[in-house]
C-alpha cells in the first residue's frame, strides 16, 4: 500500500494552519498550568486535598452511574460483577470525599509503590541496554535511582509527607505541561 504525498502534505498544512489560528489558547492553557502548578508547589497539602477530592468525586460519579447501567441492564451476562464495581467505586469515592487526609495516605502509598517499580524498571531497562545505548544508558540508570530515591523520601517521611507529597508532584508535572504547551503555542504562532 503507497501513500500519496502530496496528500499527507495537504493534511500537514491543514494541521498547521489550524495550530496557527489557536496558538492563543495553547499560551492561555499553558500559563493556566503553570501558575496552578506554582501554586500547588508553593502550598502542596492544598493541592493534595484538591487531588484527593477531585478522585473522590470521580470515583463517586463514576460508581453512580455504573449502579444505574447495572441496573438497568440487570439481565445482561456479568450483572452482579458490574453492581460490585459500581459500588466500589460509590464507596472509594465517598471515603476520598469523607476523608481525604485519610485518601491522600493511601495515595501517597500507591505513589511510593509506583516509584519503586518504575525505579527498578528503569534501572533493569538502562543495564539491558548498556551496550546498545552507548552513554545514553546512563541517563535511563541515573532516572531509575532518583525514582528509588524519591520513594525513600517519601516513604521515610510517613505520614506527614502524605499531605504534600502528591500536590507537589502534581504542582511539578502541571508546571512542565504547561511550559511544554507554551513552547508549541510559540512554535504555532510562528508557523504559517
Amino acid at each position: 500500500m503507497s501513500t500519496n504525498q502530496p496528500d499527507i502534505a495537504k493534511i500537514q498544512q491543514a494541521v498547521s494552519k489550524t495550530l496557527h489560528l489557536h496558538w492563543k489558547m495553547y499560551l492561555a492553557e499553558g500559563i493556566v498550568l503553570i501558575l496552578l502548578g506554582a501554586i500547588a508547589i508553593v502550598i502542596p497539602p492544598l493541592a493534595t486535598l484538591a487531588v484527593t477530592i477531585f478522585l473522590g468525586w470521580l470515583f463517586l460519579i463514576s460508581g453512580m452511574v455504573g449502579l444505574a447501567t447495572s441496573f438497568w441492564m440487570r439481565h445482561a451476562p456479568g450483572f452482579l460483577w458490574s453492581l460490585i464495581s459500581a459500588l466500589l467505586g460509590v464507596v472509594v469515592g465517598v471515603l476520598l470525599i469523607g476523608s481525604p487526609l485519610s485518601g491522600a495516605f493511601s495515595l501517597t502509598l500507591v505513589l511510593i509503590a509506583f516509584f519503586v517499580i518504575e525505579g527498578v524498571v528503569s534501572i533493569m531497562f538502562a543495564l539491558d541496554h548498556k551496550r546498545e545505548l552507548s552513554g545514553r544508558w546512563g541517563w535511563m540508570l541515573f532516572s531509575g535511582i532518583v525514582d528509588l530515591a524519591l520513594s525513600v523520601m517519601i516513604f521515610a517521611g510517613l505520614p506527614s509527607t502524605a499531605t504534600w507529597a502528591i500536590g507537589l508532584l502534581v504542582g511539578i508535572n502541571m508546571i512542565f505541561g504547561g511550559a511544554a504547551l507554551i513552547g508549541m503555542a510559540l512554535h504555532a504562532r510562528d508557523a504559517a
